[in-house]
């Protein structure tokens, strides 16, 4: 185990001597690169300055976009498109653009409606191009 020179030691057991109450009275600590304010007030006293908005407005709205914001991102249930069974992170995305259990993952098994064989000859025709010889004269 490596030991500590008095330099890192020193770093480790320092403690600021600016610390200060934040200005705007929320009962935290400021920093002096942050105007005397916590991160709180920084971050809609920056937000007020960007948008040009009061920062009392700027207080009251993050609140209500996090509130707002859980029940809009409901989760997603994964089930199978074929039988309707969840599927989890177990699922198969297939090309016509459903999702299969382990059983209906295959092409057969689910009435697939793309068409494999025109993708199959359109990445053929794409990888080998014609290739014609210039015409020979004779003389």
């Amino acid at each position: 185990m490596a030991q500590k020179t008095e330099k890192e030691d020193a770093e480790f057991n320092s403690v600021p001597e600016t610390l200060a109450p934040c200005v705007s009275s929320s009962g935290l600590t400021g920093s002096a690169s942050a105007s005397n304010m916590c991160l709180a007030c920084f971050a809609n006293a920056a937000a007020s300055l960007t948008f040009g908005t009061k920062p009392a407005a700027a207080e009251t709205k993050p609140a209500v976009r996090r509130a707002e914001a859980r029940p809009a991102a409901a989760r997603e249930v994964n089930r199978c498109s074929g039988c309707g069974k969840k599927v989890g992170l177990t699922g198969f995305r297939c090309r016509c653009g459903g999702l299969f259990c382990s059983e209906h993952r295959y092409s057969d098994r689910h009435g697939c409606s793309f068409d494999f064989k025109a993708a199959g000859r359109a990445a053929i025709a794409r990888e080998n191009p014609v290739v014609k010889a210039a015409k020979i004269v004779r003389i």
